[in-house]
């Protein structure tokens, strides 16, 4: 069975694409198309423009589609000026990864150089039997104001983004360190069961 995820993100893409496929799901992604759809992802929150971006592609090819947005909320900003779904889109300019690694770099830097932030996510699920919207979170981090020299291709802000218990960068973590945070997280996302109860 194929299924659509509706982005190009290369990080998403790694993330569940292995596991899908030992499910017999092959999941292909904007990339495979012909085509690519302008859409305007105008939602208020992440599960409104991951609907957008699901909804349209699955009525543009008829393949079970997944749209997927997420919105950053960073505790000490005030209400106008959350990121939220903009995390990219900044003063109407679209930026690339290091682009906005010394974007948030600066922002944070005037804050006093550590944020308290988390990052809510949210996916929905277009079929021939409806549509299906899942929502989740990940715990608390610090983003600060000077990047690790790692990258993760599609999630540029891992390079700002520090564990509160051990001080670690994210992409700087061992297995050890990803084991014992996701021990005491207890959170885990839900996607591929959420996926396979819908299909």
């Amino acid at each position: 069975m194929k299924i659509l995820f509706a982005t190009t993100n290369l990080a998403k893409i790694k993330k569940y694409k292995d596991k899908l496929s030992k499910e017999g799901i092959e999941l292909i992604t904007i990339n495979d198309l012909d085509f690519k759809l302008d859409i305007d992802e105008n939602g208020k929150d992440a599960i409104e423009n991951a609907y957008i971006k699901a909804k349209a592609y699955y009525d543009a090819t008829k393949i079970i589609t997944i749209g997927m947005d997420n919105c950053l909320f960073i505790e000490e900003l005030p209400k106008e000026k959350q990121p939220g779904t903009h995390v990219r889109r900044i003063n109407g300019k679209e930026l690339n990864d290091e682009e906005m690694i010394e974007y948030y770099s600066n922002m944070v830097k005037e804050y006093g150089g550590k944020l308290t932030a988390k990052w809510v996510y949210g996916m929905v699920m277009c079929t021939d039997k409806g549509n299906f919207e899942h929502t989740w979170n990940k715990s608390d981090f610090y983003l600060v104001d000077k990047a690790c020299k790692e990258r993760n291709p599609g999630y540029p802000l891992d390079s700002i983004s520090v564990m509160l218990d051990n001080g670690k960068y994210w992409l700087e973590m061992t297995e050890e360190d990803k084991i014992k945070n996701k021990e005491k997280d207890k959170k885990p996302d839900g996607v591929i069961e959420f996926i396979l109860n819908n299909i």
